[in-house]
Protein backbone atom coordinates (compact mmCIF):
# COMPACT_ATOMS: atom_id res chain seq x y z
CA UNK A 1 0.00 0.00 0.00
CA UNK A 2 1.75 3.18 -1.18
CA UNK A 3 -0.67 5.31 0.74
CA UNK A 4 -0.39 6.17 4.62
CA UNK A 5 -2.57 7.68 6.73
CA UNK A 6 -1.91 8.79 10.38
CA UNK A 7 -4.83 9.16 12.61
CA UNK A 8 -4.76 9.90 16.59
CA UNK A 9 -5.93 12.18 19.40
CA UNK A 10 -5.33 15.63 18.75
CA UNK A 11 -1.91 16.74 20.37
CA UNK A 12 -0.43 13.21 20.09
CA UNK A 13 2.28 14.48 17.90
CA UNK A 14 0.55 13.77 14.00
CA UNK A 15 2.41 17.03 12.62
CA UNK A 16 5.31 17.02 14.14
CA UNK A 17 6.08 12.93 13.09
CA UNK A 18 4.63 14.55 9.28
CA UNK A 19 7.58 17.18 9.71
CA UNK A 20 10.38 14.74 10.62
CA UNK A 21 9.30 12.43 7.86
CA UNK A 22 9.54 15.20 5.16
CA UNK A 23 13.08 15.96 7.01
CA UNK A 24 14.40 12.87 6.51
CA UNK A 25 12.98 12.46 2.92
CA UNK A 26 13.79 16.17 1.76
CA UNK A 27 16.21 14.47 -1.18
CA UNK A 28 12.99 13.22 -2.97
CA UNK A 29 12.01 16.77 -2.91
CA UNK A 30 8.59 16.22 -1.27
CA UNK A 31 5.69 18.63 -1.53
CA UNK A 32 2.67 19.52 0.61
CA UNK A 33 2.05 21.15 4.06
CA UNK A 34 1.50 20.84 7.85
CA UNK A 35 -0.81 22.57 9.76
CA UNK A 36 -0.46 25.07 12.61
CA UNK A 37 -2.33 26.08 15.43
CA UNK A 38 -2.65 29.71 16.50
CA UNK A 39 -2.54 30.21 20.02
CA UNK A 40 -3.02 33.10 21.80
CA UNK A 41 -2.18 32.53 26.07
CA UNK A 42 -2.49 28.51 25.42
CA UNK A 43 -6.12 28.90 23.32
CA UNK A 44 -6.48 27.54 19.70
CA UNK A 45 -7.48 30.45 18.08
CA UNK A 46 -7.50 29.70 14.40
CA UNK A 47 -5.29 27.63 11.87
CA UNK A 48 -2.40 28.38 9.80
CA UNK A 49 -0.71 25.94 6.93
CA UNK A 50 2.94 25.87 5.88
CA UNK A 51 3.82 24.19 2.77
CA UNK A 52 7.00 22.50 2.80
CA UNK A 53 8.87 25.08 0.87
CA UNK A 54 8.63 27.64 3.70
CA UNK A 55 5.12 29.87 2.40
CA UNK A 56 2.07 30.25 5.12
CA UNK A 57 -1.46 30.96 4.99
CA UNK A 58 -3.86 31.39 7.78
CA UNK A 59 -7.02 29.42 6.92
CA UNK A 60 -9.54 29.74 9.72
CA UNK A 61 -9.88 32.48 12.51
CA UNK A 62 -12.63 33.90 14.15
CA UNK A 63 -11.80 37.38 12.55
CA UNK A 64 -11.26 36.37 8.40
CA UNK A 65 -14.78 37.51 6.65
CA UNK A 66 -16.37 34.37 5.49
CA UNK A 67 -19.65 32.56 4.64
CA UNK A 68 -17.69 29.56 5.43
CA UNK A 69 -17.26 28.05 9.27
CA UNK A 70 -16.32 25.48 11.36
CA UNK A 71 -17.34 26.07 14.50
CA UNK A 72 -16.44 29.71 15.85
CA UNK A 73 -13.74 29.71 13.31
CA UNK A 74 -14.47 31.74 9.58
CA UNK A 75 -12.31 29.80 6.78
CA UNK A 76 -10.75 31.71 4.04
CA UNK A 77 -11.21 28.72 1.57
CA UNK A 78 -10.19 31.17 -1.48
CA UNK A 79 -6.91 31.55 0.13
CA UNK A 80 -6.17 28.14 1.17
CA UNK A 81 -7.06 26.98 -2.57
CA UNK A 82 -4.19 29.22 -3.92
CA UNK A 83 -2.18 27.98 -1.41
CA UNK A 84 -2.58 24.46 -2.73
CA UNK A 85 -1.86 25.37 -6.00
CA UNK A 86 1.27 26.24 -5.19
CA UNK A 87 1.84 23.77 -2.39
CA UNK A 88 1.42 20.93 -4.70
CA UNK A 89 1.93 20.27 -8.07
CA UNK A 90 2.10 16.94 -10.30
CA UNK A 91 6.09 17.78 -10.41
CA UNK A 92 7.69 14.79 -11.85
CA UNK A 93 10.70 15.11 -9.52
CA UNK A 94 8.51 15.17 -6.64
CA UNK A 95 8.86 11.56 -4.81
CA UNK A 96 5.99 12.18 -2.17
CA UNK A 97 3.13 14.23 -1.23
CA UNK A 98 2.62 15.11 2.76
CA UNK A 99 -0.60 16.34 3.64
CA UNK A 100 -1.40 17.54 7.23
CA UNK A 101 -4.30 17.25 7.25
CA UNK A 102 -7.24 15.95 6.06
CA UNK A 103 -10.08 17.70 8.34
CA UNK A 104 -12.94 19.24 8.92
CA UNK A 105 -11.39 22.84 7.84
CA UNK A 106 -9.81 21.90 5.04
CA UNK A 107 -12.68 20.09 3.34
CA UNK A 108 -14.60 22.62 3.36
CA UNK A 109 -12.83 22.65 -0.04
CA UNK A 110 -13.66 20.76 -2.90
CA UNK A 111 -10.93 21.59 -4.54
CA UNK A 112 -8.85 20.03 -1.72
CA UNK A 113 -10.99 16.79 -1.61
CA UNK A 114 -10.30 16.39 -5.46
CA UNK A 115 -6.35 16.90 -4.98
CA UNK A 116 -6.46 14.46 -1.91
CA UNK A 117 -7.81 11.96 -4.42
CA UNK A 118 -5.46 12.24 -7.34
CA UNK A 119 -3.02 12.38 -5.05
CA UNK A 120 -3.91 9.10 -3.82
CA UNK A 121 -4.75 7.72 -6.99
CA UNK A 122 -1.50 9.13 -8.59
CA UNK A 123 2.17 6.59 -8.59
CA UNK A 124 3.43 8.70 -5.88
CA UNK A 125 3.30 7.57 -1.89
CA UNK A 126 1.16 9.59 0.35
CA UNK A 127 1.75 10.29 3.88
CA UNK A 128 -1.15 12.32 5.53
CA UNK A 129 -2.60 12.88 8.39
CA UNK A 130 -6.17 12.74 9.37
CA UNK A 131 -8.93 13.56 12.35
CA UNK A 132 -10.67 10.28 13.68
CA UNK A 133 -13.91 11.45 12.93
CA UNK A 134 -15.34 13.49 10.69
CA UNK A 135 -17.29 13.93 7.01
CA UNK A 136 -18.51 11.60 4.62
CA UNK A 137 -15.52 12.22 2.64
CA UNK A 138 -13.26 11.31 5.69
CA UNK A 139 -14.58 7.91 6.32
CA UNK A 140 -14.63 7.50 2.45
CA UNK A 141 -10.50 7.74 2.58
CA UNK A 142 -9.97 5.40 5.21
CA UNK A 143 -12.40 3.11 3.57
CA UNK A 144 -9.92 2.77 0.47
CA UNK A 145 -8.08 -0.32 -0.03
CA UNK A 146 -4.81 0.90 -1.04
CA UNK A 147 -4.09 3.14 2.55
CA UNK A 148 -2.25 1.90 5.31
CA UNK A 149 -4.37 3.24 8.69
CA UNK A 150 -2.03 3.96 11.35
CA UNK A 151 -2.64 5.23 14.93
CA UNK A 152 -0.46 7.15 16.60
CA UNK A 153 -0.63 7.28 20.30
CA UNK A 154 2.63 8.69 23.16
CA UNK A 155 3.37 5.51 23.32
CA UNK A 156 4.24 4.19 19.97
CA UNK A 157 5.34 7.73 18.65
CA UNK A 158 9.05 7.34 18.48
CA UNK A 159 8.70 3.24 17.26
CA UNK A 160 6.38 4.70 14.23
CA UNK A 161 8.57 7.12 12.76
CA UNK A 162 11.36 4.68 12.69
CA UNK A 163 8.89 2.09 11.21
CA UNK A 164 6.93 4.42 9.00
CA UNK A 165 10.56 5.55 7.63
CA UNK A 166 11.48 2.11 6.78
CA UNK A 167 8.72 1.41 4.93
CA UNK A 168 8.75 4.65 3.05
CA UNK A 169 11.77 4.37 1.88
CA UNK A 170 10.82 0.84 0.34
CA UNK A 171 8.08 2.36 -1.55
CA UNK A 172 10.41 5.27 -3.04
CA UNK A 173 13.03 2.41 -4.38
CA UNK A 174 10.89 0.12 -5.78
Amino acid sequence: MKNILITGQPGTGKTLLLKRLADIFKEFNPQGFLTLELKEEGVVTGFGVISLSGESKIISHPGLKSKHTVGKFKIDLKGFETFLASAITMDRKTGLFFIDEIGKVECQSKKFCKLVIELFNSDHPVVASMADKGSAFIQEIKKRDDIRLVELTPENRDLLLKELTMEIRDLLLE
